[in-house]
C-alpha cells in the first residue's frame, strides 16, 4: 500500500476517536447534566476542559516527538486518551469529568499533532492537499456515526458507554502505528520551559476563568481572578518569547502572509464553529425536547456533507484559488451558522436536515482550505512549531466558541427574561458566534490572490496581486 495512502489512514485512526468522542457527548450533555445534577449550561466545562488541555500541551508536541520519536510519542499518546475515556466513564461529579477530561486532552495534545506532523514532513507539498483529504475522510466516520450513536446509547442504555466504543479503534491505531508510522525527528533544541510555563498558565487560567462565568464551578470572583492572571502570563509570554532564542511558539510565523490569515482567520471562523456542538443538541433536546436519539439522527447530517465535500475541495480550490474560496466562504458559512437560529420546535425535520447538510459542506470546505494555507509558506524545519502553533490556535478557538456559546445563552436569558433554554435565546446566541465567524473574512480578504498557488496545482501567472497588494504583503 502506497506510504501516502497507508499513513493518513493510521493517523486517521486518532482522528476518528477524537471525533467520535467529542460528537457522541454533545449529543449526551443533557442527560450528563442530569446525571450529575448540575445546569446544562454548566457542562460546558466538559467541552472547554478538553480544547484548554489541548491548548496547553500542543505547543510542546511537535518539541517532544522530536526528542522521543513521532512513532513513541503517536503511540502513547493514544493510550493516555483511552485512559481519560475509563475515566470520563467512572466520573460521579462534574469536577471528576472536569478532571477525566483534561487527561484526554493531554492524550489529545499529542495524539493528532504529532501524527499530522509525521505527514507535513514526509509528504511533498505538491501532494499535500490530497494527503489530507485521505486523512480527514475517514476521520469524519466520527462525527458522522457519533451523534446517532451517542444519541441511541444516551437514550436506550447509560451515557457513561458513549466513552467506551472508541477503545478498540484506539488499540487499532496504537497496533498500526507501532508498525508503520516512521520514526521522524528533528534534532531538537532545548525545551523552553519558562515560555511552557507562561503559555500554559496563561491559557489554562485565561479559558478557564472565561469558562466558568456563571458561577459554574467556581463563583465569578473567582473566574474574574483567573481570567485576568491568565491574560497577564499570556502577555509575558510574548514579551519572553521576543528575547528567546528557540522560544517554544515561534511567532514570528506570523510573519508570514499565509500562516497569519490561515491562522488567524481561521480561528475566528472556528469560534462559531466550536459553539455549535455545545448550542445545538440543547436546542434540540431542552428546547425542542426531542429525545438524544431523535437529536443525533438530525444532526449528523452535518458530517455527511463534510465528509461529501471532502470528495470535491481539491477541484474548487484548482478552479477559484484560495483566497476567492476563504473569503466566499467564510460569509456563506456564518450565514448558514446563523440559520440555525431561527429553527423552532415545528420546524420540518428535512429542512433542518438541508440546513445541517449543505453548513457541513460549507465548513468542510473551510476547515479543507485552512489546514492548507497555513503551511503553503512554511520552510521543513518550522513544520514542527508551525503545527503546534496552528493546532494551539485552532482548539484556543474552539473552546472560545464554546465558552461564548454559553456565556452568550445565558446573557440572553438575563436581557428577554426567560429561561435560558428558550427558542429566543438560541437565536441570539447563534447570531452571536455566526457574527465573529463571518468576521474572518476581513483577514482572508488581504490574503495575495495567488497564495497557495502550488498547494492549488495553479500556476501564480494565473492570478494577479490584488490592487496596491504585492503577492506575499500584508
Amino acid at each position: 500500500m502506497s506510504q501516502k495512502f497507508l499513513l493518513p489512514m493510521i493517523v486517521a485512526c486518532a482522528l476518528f476517536i477524537e471525533n467520535m468522542d467529542s460528537t457522541v457527548i454533545a449529543t449526551s450533555l443533557p442527560a450528563i447534566a442530569s446525571d450529575l445534577a448540575v445546569e446544562p449550561i454548566a457542562l460546558k466545562l466538559a467541552l472547554t476542559t478538553y480544547l484548554i488541555s489541548l491548548a496547553i500541551f500542543i505547543p510542546v508536541s511537535g518539541w517532544v516527538a522530536d526528542r522521543f520519536g513521532a512513532r513513541n510519542i503517536f503511540t502513547a499518546a493514544i493510550a493516555v486518551f483511552l485512559l481519560g475515556s475509563l475515566a470520563c466513564a467512572a466520573s460521579n461529579t462534574l469536577a471528576q469529568m472536569v478532571a477525566a477530561r483534561f487527561l484526554q486532552g493531554l492524550g489529545g495534545a499529542m495524539m493528532v499533532p504529532v501524527g499530522r506532523l509525521v505527514l507535513l514532513r514526509t509528504v511533498p507539498k505538491s501532494e499535500l492537499l490530497q494527503v489530507m483529504s485521505y486523512l480527514t475522510i475517514p476521520a469524519l466516520v466520527g462525527p458522522m456515526v457519533g451523534p446517532p450513536l451517542g444519541g441511541f446509547i444516551t437514550t436506550y442504555f447509560d451515557w457513561r458507554w458513549i466513552f467506551l466504543i472508541n477503545i478498540p479503534m484506539g488499540l487499532l491505531g496504537i497496533a498500526l502505528g507501532r508498525r508503520f508510522i516512521p520514526d521522524v525527528r528533528e534534532i531538537a533544541p532545548p525545551l523552553d520551559w519558562l515560555g511552557f510555563a507562561y503559555s500554559g498558565l496563561g491559557l489554562g487560567l485565561a479559558l478557564f476563568g472565561f469558562s466558568t462565568l456563571g458561577r459554574h464551578l467556581v463563583s465569578t470572583g473567582l473566574s474574574i481572578v483567573c481570567s485576568s492572571a491568565g491574560l497577564i502570563a499570556l502577555a509575558m509570554y510574548v514579551w519572553h518569547a521576543r528575547r528567546h532564542p528557540h522560544p517554544l511558539l515561534d511567532l514570528k510565523l506570523f510573519a508570514l502572509p499565509t500562516f497569519f490569515a490561515g491562522t488567524v482567520g481561521g480561528s475566528l471562523f472556528r469560534i462559531g464553529i466550536g459553539a455549535t456542538p455545545f448550542l445545538l443538541p440543547l436546542m434540540l433536546q431542552l428546547g425542542f425536547g426531542l429525545t438524544p436519539l431523535q437529536s443525533g439522527l438530525l444532526t449528523f447530517v452535518s458530517a455527511v456533507g463534510a465528509m461529501f465535500m471532502k470528495t470535491i475541495a481539491t477541484r474548487i480550490l484548482q478552479r477559484w484559488g484560495f483566497r476567492r474560496v476563504l473569503m466566499v466562504n467564510a460569509l456563506i458559512a456564518s450565514a448558514v451558522l446563523g440559520s440555525y437560529g431561527l429553527f423552532r420546535a415545528d420546524t420540518p425535520a428535512p429542512l433542518i436536515m438541508a440546513v445541517l447538510l449543505f453548513g457541513g459542506c460549507l465548513r468542510s470546505l473551510q476547515f479543507t482550505s485552512f489546514n492548507a494555507i497555513s503551511y503553503a509558506e512554511v520552510s521543513s524545519p518550522r513544520m514542527g512549531q508551525a503545527s503546534s502553533l496552528s493546532g494551539m490556535m485552532q482548539q484556543l478557538s474552539l473552546s472560545l466558541g464554546v465558552a461564548i456559546g454559553g456565556y452568550a445563552l445565558q446573557l440572553a436569558g438575563d436581557v428577554t427574561g426567560t429561561p435560558a433554554m428558550a427558542s429566543v435565546n438560541f437565536t441570539i446566541a447563534f447570531f452571536v458566534v455566526a457574527a465573529i465567524s463571518a468576521s474572518s473574512a476581513w483577514w482572508l480578504w488581504r490574503l495575495p490572490r495567488d497564495a497557495g498557488a502550488e498547494m492549488a496545482r495553479r500556476a501564480p501567472s494565473d492570478a494577479a496581486p490584488t490592487p496596491g497588494q504585492e503577492p506575499g504583503v500584508l
